[in-house]
């Protein structure tokens, strides 16, 4: 048993996991260097770009997009940023979307507790992996992972966030031409005066639950994120012991838990001025605003949109180390993250003729990506 759920959480990336085709749409993935990208891809309300960036030894993002006709006719779509190890992302990218299918088809419908429902599920079962896994491997309870979720069900969209990956939405301005950037996604970093806030009122008895270590806020002085998957470490005191890596251990007993799987939900009603989401890991977010992200989709054609901000990023993490882009590409992975981290992005356009009829056909997608191996 214990080899099987091994085997499960350390299978080595695929690419593209499954493509179910049911129209003319065609499926192409293109591999360069350590960008992987699909340039275009058809949803049941309009068309979608991937790609993943690669700086970790092993990467660490992992990213979905799943698209399918009744009785849940939508989009799922999911990024999923991991840190301390892939296991985690890994294992939301195999298991949140199928509980969350799961809680729609027993409920009847999509909603905000359905969504809740799928991460909780999804942490209790990582859960189960780690406590399976502990006397062999106990580093497993210090991998976690971000986990950004938009769901888009008629013209009502959910966006479920731990962590501090980002989703913006391009609207259109009528009146001036423009496009404008807004952000619809919370995020969880206690470089977020609101979120040391929110921590010292949960833990009004612990004068170091936010530690400015080397410049940089962090939970008990070892993590930036106040909420993910997994890190069952700083969540169950069973785990903040050996045999686990005294590194990773708090120096004081863990008497309740410091990060929580509690996603924050929010729901939108699309409107037809709304033309794009980005959902993208910080590893974007750190190279460039809302903005500017938002302007460079706008300003270019729908193929490749993906593959352009990633490269927008790197070029202006190269920019900073002074060097050329032509450069940064040549430099490994592993040492590649000195430079910038593992970089997601799925751009989703929004067909809004489409969502108003309540897609009932069109292509079933299922794509999944995690970068190279």
């Amino acid at each position: 048993m214990l080899g099987a759920v091994m085997n499960l959480v350390s299978a080595c990336w695929r690419p593209i996991e499954k493509y179910v085709q049911t129209s003319a749409d065609v499926m192409e993935e293109v591999q360069e260097g350590l960008l992987w990208f699909k340039d275009i891809g058809h949803h049941v309300a309009g068309e979608f770009s991937m790609a993943v960036a690669q700086a970790n030894n092993l990467v660490e993002d992992q990213c979905q997009v799943e698209s399918t006709g009744p009785p849940l006719a939508g989009i799922f779509v999911g990024v999923y940023d991991g840190h301390g190890g892939s296991e985690a992302a890994r294992f939301i990218n195999d298991n949140l979307y199928r509980h969350f299918q799961k809680f729609a088809l027993e409920q009847q419908g999509i909603s905000a507790d359905v969504i809740r429902k799928a991460f909780i599920a999804t942490e209790e079962a990582f859960l189960s992996v780690v406590t399976n896994a502990w006397p062999a491997t106990p580093q497993l309870a210090s991998v976690g992972s971000c986990c950004l979720v938009g769901v888009i069900h008629e013209r009502t969209l959910y966006v479920a966030n731990l962590g501090d990956s980002r989703v913006v939405m391009g609207r259109f301005i009528r009146s001036t031409g423009a496009i404008a950037a807004v952000q619809l996604s919370t995020e969880h970093n206690a470089s977020v005066e609101a979120v040391r806030q929110e921590l010292h009122s949960l833990h009004p008895d612990d004068p170091q639950i936010v530690v400015l270590k080397h410049g940089v806020w962090r939970v008990k002085g070892i993590i930036q994120v106040s909420r993910s998957i997994g890190d069952v470490y700083l969540k169950r005191p069973e785990f903040n012991r050996e045999p686990l890596n005294a590194r990773f251990r708090l120096p004081e007993p863990l008497e309740r838990p410091v990060l929580t799987a509690e996603p924050s939900i929010s729901t939108y009603t699309l409107q037809p001025n709304d033309r794009f989401l980005i959902f993208a890991s910080d590893g974007l977010w750190e190279h460039m605003s809302n903005q500017e992200a938002v302007d460079i989709i706008h300003s270019h054609p729908c193929v490749g949109s993906a593959k352009r901000l990633v490269k927008a990023a790197l070029q202006e993490a190269a920019k900073k180390r002074e060097m050329r882009y032509s450069d940064l590409k040549k430099i490994e992975r592993g040492v590649r993250r000195h430079f910038h981290d593992d970089i997601t992005v799925i751009v989703v356009f929004l067909d809004y003729d489409l969502i108003s009829r309540g897609s009932s056909h069109g292509s079933t997608v299922s794509v999944r990506g995690g970068g190279v191996s």
